[in-house]
């Protein structure tokens, strides 16, 4: 897990759309910001300083404006002579300021980009680890798109106040620095300015507070949206064999509609604050002009004085800009902001600081032991309760139940997925919380029914990046029937596949997806019904294939299958009959066969292949 600490949320009030408005939007932006800055706080401070020299420069150029204005234009436009020194030196003036300014607006921009993205960077990796630590039961309540948008969409939206910000703060300098300079002039001018200003920040202000509501509820439908266009694609071929485009369409139509009401809201917002806000420095000019004019008429100040001043609200015109867009962001950044810390105080699953893995070699031969579990879903619902079972090293076993008995929850505590609620699963001794993801993954090897594979080659899909020899992918192809089928592809071990393997049939992705547990050697091989679309007779010849000493450093496996045939179960060296949450038999198919329920259960899968071999013929 990454070392960042994001913020949380203030205490929050309730609003009539349903959306709880936090105290301050204006506090929580800059605590916003000022994580940003601890996060990058050299790329942060070189923007910074790059922004102020800007204002600083701008404020001097005006200046210098008003002395050229003085001493050079108007003597020159009354025939009073202008010598070329003068003419020259105020190029070179001219020239060495917009040299200043150019650098200046190079190194804010520059590193004020670099922090916006290094910021970026950070968050969307703090939110992709803690998505790696979360229980697995965080998934199985989030739509895929909603957690897409989190690492992707909020972390763009909350970042997007910190691309005006060096621009923003240097405002700050710039309006001080101003209020000196016209303060220098007259003080006419000055109030001018300690006019504009104050009445820049209070319409800011309300703009904030006002727009917070509709832009919350508009980050929130982009993950709406966005979830229900992952689910219909992800389901394409449910939506098309059903025949329910119309409505997919005129579902994600709705979400769309809903965020466009949203997002109108919003403009509708800055379209009454925004021209406000530009129109008021092109006022504060006309308001000077018309002061500079009486001032200059009574003699107070000169055409100059008054040039340099109009000069300087005429350049204020854009950094008011900027603040401004600073805070019509505001309130977007720190909504997405917010739905990124609900990510990260979400708990996390205990890890071992040290993850343990066995060493290559015989002593890989691992006894597998489920020591009084019992799992409850966070709901509270109880699924496993007082399970007990060993598996011997090298022991083939065949677990059975009836559905809703525990059997892939089993299958999740022994890959490792969940901990168990009470009791221990232990693998060569070593309780799985204690060898951690690492440690389970690398002595057990899960196969599930509803194999995933990556959109690449058949290749990258058994190897996932690891350096293996075609000898190898030969020997694990081989021994899951996948070889044939295979060297049939256009490409081979080349060919390219589908989304989720959908250019292949639903037996040939098993047998790939048992080929790439192959190859890690596992010492546990665990399949969840992971043959149920293969022939039985191909499945047969695999089971045999998974007996020989070919795997795991020379030694048998430990298999554990999860099945609903009986020529599978009777392959098994023993069989489990698992019935409400824990172990009511165990033996051969054969002894188990006087015990009730599981003598219903064989007659039940008896009676089903029985109709699917006449279906066949």
């Amino acid at each position: 897990m990454l070392g960042v600490r994001l913020g949380c949320g203030r205490p929050a009030l309730s609003s009539e759309s349903g959306y709880t408005v936090p105290e301050s939007v204006v506090r929580r932006g800059v605590r916003l910001v000022w994580q940003s800055l601890r996060l990058h706080p050299w790329a942060h401070t070189a923007a910074i300083m790059g922004a102020n020299v800007f204002a600083l420069a701008v404020v001097g150029f005006t200046v210098v404006i008003g002395r050229i204005t003085d001493e050079v234009i108007i003597p020159g436009l009354d025939g009073d002579g202008v010598t070329r020194g003068s003419v020259v030196g105020a190029v070179m003036v001219v020239v060495l300021v917009g040299v200043v300014r150019t650098a200046s607006i190079m190194v804010r921009r520059w590193f004020n980009m670099l922090a916006t993205v290094k910021t970026q960077r950070t968050w969307r990796w703090a939110v992709t680890d803690r998505f790696l630590d979360v229980p697995l039961a965080y998934y199985r309540s989030r739509p895929a798109g909603q957690l897409l948008a989190h690492a992707d969409a909020d972390v763009e939206v909350a970042t997007s106040m910190l691309k005006p910000l060096a621009f923003s703060l240097s405002v700050v300098v710039l309006a001080l620095a101003a209020l000196v300079s016209l303060l220098l002039v007259h003080p006419l001018f000055a109030l001018v300015a300690v006019v504009m200003f104050p009445t820049l920040t209070f319409l800011n202000r309300q703009f904030t507070r006002k727009v917070e509501v509709p832009a919350a509820a508009g980050q929130e439908a982009v993950g709406t949206l966005s979830g229900i266009a992952h689910e219909s694609f992800d389901g394409v071929l449910v939506v098309k064999t059903l025949g329910h485009e119309r409505v997919e369409l005129e579902r994600f139509s709705s979400s769309a509609r809903a965020l466009r009401e949203h997002r109108l809201a919003v403009g509708r917002l800055r379209s009454k604050y925004g021209p406000v806000n530009y129109a008021l420095p092109q006022l504060g000019i006309i308001v000077l002009l018309i002061v500079g004019v009486w001032l200059v008429d009574s003699g107070s100040v000169s055409i100059g004085d008054v040039v340099r001043a109009m000069s300087l609200f005429s350049i204020l015109t854009l950094p008011m800009e900027i603040l401004g867009y600073l805070f019509q962001e505001m309130p977007r950044s720190v909504v997405a902001m917010d739905r990124i810390n609900g990510v990260m105080a979400e708990p996390v699953e205990p890890r071992p600081k040290a993850p343990l893995t066995f060493k290559h070699g015989t002593e890989r031969a691992v006894e597998v032991e489920f020591d009084a579990v019992g799992f409850t879903h966070p709901d509270g619902l109880a699924v496993l309760n007082g399970l007990n079972f060993s598996l011997e090293p090298g022991e083939s076993v065949a677990l059975v139940g009836a559905t809703g008995s525990g059997k892939s929850t089993a299958v999740a505590l022994l890959a490792g997925l969940v901990p168990p609620t009470v009791g221990e699963v232990r693998i060569g001794g070593v309780p799985t919380t204690v060898l951690g993801p690492g440690g389970v993954a690398a002595s057990v090897a899960t196969v599930l029914q509803e194999t995933f594979l990556f959109a690449d080659t058949v290749r990258a899909n058994l190897t996932l990046g690891r350096d293996v020899s075609d000898e190898e992918l030969v020997g694990v192809l081989t021994a899951a029937s996948a070889d044939g089928f295979v060297t049939g592809l256009e490409n081979g071990l080349e060919s390219v596949i589908g989304e989720r393997g959908v250019t292949l049939s639903g037996g040939q992705r098993q047998r790939l997806a048992i080929a790439r547990a192959l190859l890690r050697c596992p010492t546990v091989l665990v399949l969840d019904d992971a043959t149920s679309a293969i022939d039985p007779l191909i499945e047969e010849g695999i089971l045999a294939a998974l007996r020989r000493p070919t795997f795991a450093a020379g030694n048998r496996m430990t298999l554990l299958v999860v099945a609903h045939r009986l020529a599978t179960i009777r392959l098994a060296d023993r069989v489990l009959f698992l019935n409400d949450g824990s172990i009511a038999a165990s033996g051969t198919h054969e002894e188990l066969l006087d015990v009730e329920g599981y003598a219903t259960l064989a007659r039940a899968y008896e009676m089903a292949g029985s109709q699917l071999r006449g279906d066949g013929n």
